[in-house]
C-alpha cells in the first residue's frame, strides 16, 4: 500500500514537475515522424516540447544604401513580423529549435530586406528614390521571402530617404521647396484666370440679359405704341363717321328748309330770334330805351316782318295750284 502510494506521489510530483499550462501568446511545437507540428492543448510536457512566442515583433531598420553613381542614401524602414502558423518548419529551420526562434528568424529576415533595399536603390538616381516607390518594391518581394523563415510580415513601412550627404540633402530641399513655391504660384494664377474667367462669364451673362431686357421693353413698347395708334385711328375713323353723319345730316335739313322755307319759322334759330325780340320792352312798360337798345329792337323786329312777309308772298308751284 505505501508503496503504490509513493508511487502516486511520485507520479503526481513528474507530472507537476514536466507539463506546463499554454500561454495565449505562446505556440507549442512538438517533433512527430520527422515532421514539426503544433500542440492546442491547454497543457504540454516542456521537454518534449519548444514554446516559441506568437506575438508580433516590431523593429525599426536604418539600412545604409548607394543610389547610382555611389552616392549614399540612408533609409529608414519600420517592420513587424510574427511567427507563421502554416510554416512552422521553416521557422524551425531559420530560427532552430529554442525560444528565440522568432527572433533568430526576424534577424535573418533583416538582412533579407537590406539586400532588397540595396538592390533596388542602386537602380536609380539620388533624387528619385520615392518612399512609396520603395515600399511598393518591397512588399512585391519580401512576401515569398518571408514565407522561406516561417514568417507572416504583418506590415512594412519605408519612412525616410535621406541622401548621406548634408550638402546633396540641402540641396535636394532647397529644390523641393522651389518646385513646391513653383507649383504654388501656378495654381494660384491658375485660381486667379479662373476666377477672372468666371467673372467675365458673369460680366457677359449680365450683359445679355440687360440687352434682353431692354429688347423685351422696346418690342413691349412698340406693341403698346401700335394698339394705341390702332385705337386712335379707331377713334378718328369714328369721329370722322360722326361727323359725316352730322353733315349728312346738316344737309339734308338745309334741302327739307330749302324747299320748304315756311318750316324755318319752327326752327331754333328762329325761335331765339323771336325770344331775343321779346326781350325788348315797348313803350308802355319801358321808360326810356338808349339808342342802341332802340336801333337793334327795331332791326331784329323788321328782319322778322321781312321773313314773313316773303314765307307768305312765295308763289306756290304749279302741282300745288
Amino acid at each position: 500500500m505505501d508503496i503504490i502510494i509513493g508511487a502516486a506521489v511520485i507520479i503526481l510530483v513528474l507530472i507537476f514537475f514536466e507539463y506546463r499550462l499554454r500561454k495565449p501568446d505562446q505556440i507549442i511545437l512538438y517533433e512527430a515522424g520527422n515532421r514539426v507540428r503544433r500542440r492546442k492543448a491547454r497543457f504540454y510536457p516542456r521537454h518534449f516540447s519548444l514554446a516559441v512566442s506568437g506575438s508580433v515583433h516590431s523593429r525599426i531598420l536604418d539600412i545604409e544604401a548607394d543610389a547610382k553613381g555611389k552616392l549614399a542614401v540612408q533609409i529608414r524602414l519600420a517592420a513587424a513580423v510574427a511567427a507563421s502558423p502554416e510554416n512552422l518548419a521553416d521557422l524551425v529551420r531559420a530560427g532552430g529549435w529554442n525560444k528565440d526562434a522568432v527572433l533568430n528568424a526576424a534577424k535573418e529576415f533583416d538582412i533579407i530586406i537590406e539586400a532588397r533595399v540595396k538592390e533596388f536603390s542602386e537602380k536609380y538616381e539620388i533624387e528619385e528614390l520615392k518612399s512609396e516607390m520603395l515600399s511598393e518594391y518591397l512588399k512585391s518581394k519580401l512576401g515569398k521571402g518571408a514565407a522561406s523563415l516561417g514568417l507572416d510580415v504583418l506590415s512594412l513601412t519605408v519612412q525616410a530617404v535621406n541622401p548621406a550627404d548634408e550638402e546633396i540633402a540641402d540641396a535636394m530641399q532647397q529644390r523641393e521647396s522651389a518646385r513646391i513655391i513653383e507649383q504654388t504660384e501656378v495654381i494660384n494664377q491658375r485660381a486667379r484666370t479662373a476666377a477672372r474667367k468666371a467673372q467675365i462669364e458673369a460680366d457677359e451673362e449680365i450683359a445679355r440679359s440687360e440687352h434682353e431686357l431692354e429688347l423685351k421693353k422696346i418690342n413691349l413698347k412698340k406693341e403698346r405704341e401700335e394698339k394705341e395708334s390702332v385705337l386712335a385711328d379707331t377713334r378718328t375713323e369714328d369721329e370722322l363717321k360722326r361727323k359725316n353723319m352730322q353733315l349728312e345730316f346738316d344737309r339734308k335739313e338745309i334741302e327739307i328748309l330749302k324747299d320748304n322755307p315756311e318750316l324755318l319759322i319752327l326752327s331754333p334759330q328762329a325761335a331765339r330770334l323771336a325770344e331775343a325780340s321779346q326781350n325788348l320792352k315797348n313803350a308802355r312798360t319801358v321808360i326810356s330805351l338808349s339808342p342802341n337798345e332802340t336801333a337793334q329792337g327795331t332791326e331784329l323786329i323788321g328782319m322778322l316782318q321781312s321773313f314773313l312777309q316773303n314765307l307768305i308772298q312765295k308763289p306756290k308751284p304749279k302741282h300745288e295750284k
